[in-house]
């Protein structure tokens, strides 16, 4: 069965490069099914700040094809296409891909998660210029502006709240009076006095033409509509992991992130491992699915070397031109 991979990685973003990285230097020679959008998230950020090794910054596309450049260079495969099925009900495990299908001794599942969006075209057409669904990743830049904030659960008041950080003010616009998030949330954003919520409004429309300036709202209760002044716009109305080919074969829990082991990277079928914000929906940062695509390398590189009756060579042996780190 020489057509049987030792591991195939579905996903190219920060999870699946660094687990394409860690296994080709163990020999392992992965396969990278990257899919047409390679890369994640990142490839529609601007300037990431806050990952170590860029003290001056870089542009999301610029870090994701160095990611891809290194673990090409210890001879990662890449291929450029969606995974279309799976079949993780015996081994080999099967992925395909349209017509064509791989088989693989292990998986390491990385394909990250989607930012819901409000489905405004001019949203989407200033992403990276005033629209952001990070606050972590973006808020810094745009200190001493009105800030505004979409979203009624937890996830946008503490958006909203961090942000305060940044902004001379922000806005937290929510299309009911109520809101989903905790009551202590609630209480904190009252507390705040940079933070102010504007009820029952939504964004009707994004304004600016090469860089947000503004936004239109309306009142889901008069249908009123006005033109405010804007210096970003964080969208947090939620994520959605990309676990739609995989929640018929793996745990997964309501918002259906896969469920890994405490302390490791393993699903609920052995040789298959799931690394980034696929099961990750606390951190979402590019250097926490970094971390965990590697922590699933040496998980399946440690699997399939104890298949083989040995221990592995991941963490034991590294080579003599460099240690591991």
């Amino acid at each position: 069965m020489s057509d049987v991979r030792d591991l195939i990685i579905v996903g190219g973003g920060p999870a699946g490069y660094t687990a394409a990285l860690y296994a080709a230097r163990a020999n392992l020679e992965p396969l990278v099914i990257e899919g047409f959008n390679w890369g994640g998230q990142l490839m529609i950020t601007s300037d990431v700040e806050n990952y170590p090794g860029y003290p001056d910054g870089v542009m999301g596309p610029e870090m994701m094809a160095d990611f891809r450049r290194q673990a090409e260079r210890f001879g990662a495969e890449f291929v450029t296409d969606d995974v279309t099925a799976v079949d993780f009900s015996e081994r080999p495990f099967r992925i395909t891909v349209d017509r064509d299908e791989y088989l693989a001794r292990s998986v390491i599942v990385a394909t990250g998660a989607s930012a819901r969006w409000l489905g405004l075209e001019s949203e989407q057409r200033l992403q990276g210029r005033g629209v952001s669904a990070c606050a972590t990743c973006d808020g810094s830049f745009f200190r001493d502006r009105h800030i505004w904030v979409v979203g009624g659960g937890d996830t946008a008041f503490e958006e909203a709240l961090f942000l305060t950080r940044f902004g001379y003010k922000v806005t937290l616009v929510h299309r009911r009076h109520e809101f989903r998030a905790s009551q202590i949330m609630i209480d904190r954003a009252h507390a705040n006095e940079k933070l102010e919520l504007k009820t029952p409004y939504v964004v009707e429309e994004v304004l600016g033409e090469s860089a947000l300036t503004g936004l239109r709202l309306r009142n889901t209760e008069t249908d009123e509509v006005e033109d405010v002044e804007a210096g970003a716009l964080f969208v947090a109305i939620g994520h959605e992991p990309n676990t739609k080919l995989f929640v018929e074969h793996l745990d997964h829990d309501d918002a259906g992130y896969l469920v890994t082991k405490p302390g490791s990277t393993e699903t609920n079928v052995p040789g298959v491992f799931a690394a980034g914000d696929v099961q990750d929906h606390t951190y979402r940062q590019a250097i926490t699915a970094a971390g965990s695509g590697c922590m699933a390398a040496l998980d399946a590189e440690r699997f399939l070397a104890a298949e083989e009756g040995h221990e592995g060579t991941a963490l034991t042996a590294p080579r003599p031109e460099a240690a591991e780190v």
